[in-house]
């Protein structure tokens, strides 16, 4: 354990930054989770909704630092090119 008051400081905000970035990211995975199920069940009218959606988290989250923003535009492009072809 810290003994010093500044590592004992750094330990909360660790800690704080950590659970916010972890609510972060499980939200943007949920978003995500909810354009793959829609895609899979073929259902494009869902599914594109739940992509704007999911857009709207996903670039949040880079916004934020969660993500760093080509890992980001990666994940809002495979997930348009899957709900794209769905009405194919």
């Amino acid at each position: 354990m810290a003994n010093i008051k500044s590592a004992k400081k750094r330990i909360n905000v660790t800690a704080k930054k950590a659970l916010r970035n972890k609510m972060i990211k499980s939200r943007t995975k949920t978003a995500i989770k909810k354009v793959l199920v829609a895609a899979g069940e073929g259902n494009k009218e869902v599914a594109g909704t739940a992509l704007v959606k999911a857009i709207a988290v996903i670039d949040k989250a880079a916004s934020k630092g969660v993500y760093h923003k080509n890992n980001a535009s990666r994940k809002k492009s495979r997930l348009t090119k899957l709900v794209n072809k769905v009405g194919a």
